[in-house]
């Protein structure tokens, strides 16, 4: 497919087992999958969007709103399959690539210029991986080790510090990541060398996974985003 700089790459698989068809759902009045083409597209940096799939549907809507299809092979396209084996997959099918801005369709709560800044971002920092996240404030965080105990995890509630004395924490979202093609190949990973953040408002951190998430999402898009967004 020649030559390229900076492209945006987004998996869009067509099994889902918590919704059927979860990247196809009506969304805010189009499908799930085309607000992530239409903000990568509203990034002037991205030179090409391209949607990786193993369902036509998905790679027909994907046409539809002006992002090239690639189709995935079925053996890369299961609930095992991890997205950097999608990602890989389709940069063999791209070609020469400099770097990739990769969005999950189930996170489209980005105002248009955040994939824009979050690409400034990565070149001024001369990062070679970023990705997305909130700042944490005043969550603390436990867990259950094997044995069944709870373990306090960001902070020690034993000594149990003033919110204005920890130490920045930050979420990573699932929003937005950008990396360099190199980074994938030497990793493996979305994630390696420099790695930078991308700071977005706690709301944006949310994303469809379930039923309930979809009326969630809907609500908070429609009153903090939709306005933002020419029809």
């Amino acid at each position: 497919m020649g030559n390229q700089d900076i492209v945006a790459i987004i998996p869009a698989r067509g099994g889902s087992k918590g919704i059927p068809r979860k990247n196809l759902i009506d969304f805010c009045g189009k499908p799930l999958l085309a607000w992530s083409i239409i903000q990568a597209q509203m990034a002037p940096q991205i030179k090409n969007v391209y949607v990786t799939s193993d369902s036509d549907e998905i790679l027909k809507c994907a046409e539809k709103y002006k992002a090239q299809g690639i189709k995935r092979p079925s053996d890369i396209a299961d609930d095992t399959a991890a997205s950097e084996a999608a990602i890989i997959h389709a940069c063999e099918q791209i070609g020469d690539v400099s770097t990739i801005v990769f969005l999950q369709p189930t996170s489209p709560l980005r105002k248009p210029d955040d994939i824009s800044k979050a690409i400034a971002i990565f070149e001024e920092g001369r990062f070679d991986s970023l990705f997305s996240s909130c700042e944490l404030h005043d969550f603390l965080i436990w867990e259950s080790d094997k044995a069944g105990m709870l373990n306090s995890v960001n902070y020690d509630y034993h000594h149990r510090t003033r919110r204005q004395d920890r130490k920045s924490q930050y979420v990573e979202n699932g929003s937005i990541y950008i990396f360099k093609r190199d980074v994938l190949g030497k990793f493996h990973n979305r994630l390696g060398g420099k790695i930078g953040i991308y700071l977005m408002d706690f709301y944006q951190s949310f994303e469809i996974d379930h039923k309930d998430d979809i009326d969630l999402l809907s609500l908070l898009f429609q009153a903090k985003l939709k306005s933002k967004y020419s029809e």
